[in-house]
């Protein structure tokens, strides 16, 4: 799952170099397929989120099933997120996981804002990178 888009290579020893969608924070993230459920490790700064690996699919899916932008709505997990938007989606009951693709209690938003820049640098998605309120669509 290397393109050229990504810096990295999604290994937990090159990892994926990213940046949020408005460009302010760098971050990393890499596969950890032996985990159960298999995960993607996001380390921000000396934070470190998990989301379901399947989220880059079924993200993508989403995306191609709704063929237009999508706001991203990022929120921390103890805010609500806005409908319609990529964060809402990442937490809904009504997704395919049936719920959170964040796995990590407390830690489990921000999906609409980590998650995006991933499947852009897969060539996945395009994603809006304005200082804030962005959208992303499938590619």
């Amino acid at each position: 799952m290397t393109t050229a888009g990504a810096k990295g290579s999604g290994t937990k020893e090159d990892p994926w170099e990213l940046k949020t969608p408005s460009g302010s924070s760098d971050y990393q993230m890499y596969r950890d397929e032996v985990a159960d459920p298999a995960v993607i490790v996001c380390t921000v700064g000396k934070t470190v989120l998990t989301y379901r690996l399947r989220a880059i699919e079924d993200l993508h899916a989403m995306l191609k099933e709704r063929g237009d932008w999508v706001p991203l709505g990022s929120a921390d997990e103890q805010k609500p997120a806005a409908d319609g938007t990529v964060e809402a989606w990442g937490r809904s009951p009504d997704n395919p996981v049936g719920g959170w693709y964040g796995l990590k209690k407390g830690l489990r938003g921000r999906f609409g804002m980590y998650m995006p820049p991933l499947l852009e640098a897969l060539g996945l998605a395009e994603v809006e990178h304005n200082a804030r309120n962005n959208r992303m669509r499938a590619l």
